[in-house]
């Protein structure tokens, strides 16, 4: 459940260097660097299991998604704007989440507050693919399903934990390890985040008329390079 988290980690530091490199906009990096933050709050809470770092595994989420929410809704203004109403609107949910959440040490509350701000990124995701660019729904939904599979692992893992683990410990080590569904709620739910980023600054791009495409590396893990308009 630690290690897990290093899907969260590596593979955005490597979107924001790219990013930087190409000279994109900041929410970008922003974007990339909020993911890396979730996978390190996470990596120190699982191997520490102590409340503090429990806080920096889950607020970071709500940060997160403030600011992919921040980034999807301007994927069609001018360059160099700034929607100063979405901004104040997004930080004052992130502090109003978490006084209360310090507050109220609920669970619950923050499940519901970072599953209003996911519903809210599907939504505006599943607009752009449907009615926008069509040709991106392979990567819309393909970001969409791996999160929802880890989602539903995560829950699997919640309601039988008790069985499961007894189940693994009949198991050989090696079985026992690829079947903890908690660490691959961590591997898909980052993997579907870093698809998103790749979604929105996909969408980005190319409403600034960039050459953006996608590139496997090692012929397996999907990064984002973007070339400048050409010049008329």
């Amino acid at each position: 459940n630690t290690v897990s988290n290093l899907i969260f980690i590596l593979p955005p530091i490597y979107g924001a260097i790219q990013t930087y490199k190409d000279g994109l906009e900041k929410r970008y990096l922003a974007a990339y660097l909020c993911l890396t933050a979730v996978g390190l709050g996470s990596w120190c809470f699982h191997m520490t299991l102590k409340y503090e770092m429990q806080l920096l595994d889950e607020l970071p989420m709500i940060y997160s998604c403030c600011v992919f929410v921040y980034c999807l809704y301007e994927c069609f203004k001018y360059k160099n704007t700034v929607n100063y109403a979405l901004l104040f609107l997004l930080i004052t949910y992130s502090v109003v989440v978490s006084i209360v959440y310090l507050d109220l040490k609920e669970p619950v509350f923050h499940q519901i507050m970072y599953g209003t701000l996911v519903s809210i990124i599907v939504l505006r995701s599943v607009y752009i693919v449907l009615w926008v660019y069509p040709w991106l729904r392979g990567l819309g939904y393909t970001s969409l399903t791996v999160f929802l599979m880890g989602f539903f692992l995560w829950n699997v893992d919640n309601i039988f934990c008790d069985k499961l683990r007894a189940l693994r410990e009949k198991m050989p080590p090696v079985v026992g390890a690829v079947t903890q569904f908690h660490a691959w709620w961590h591997i898909l739910t980052g993997l579907g985040s870093y698809l998103h980023i790749l979604l929105s600054l996909y969408t980005r791009t190319l409403f600034l008329k960039h050459r953006p495409k996608v590139k496997f590396v090692f012929g397996i893990w999907p990064v984002l390079l973007v070339e400048p308009p050409k010049n008329l």
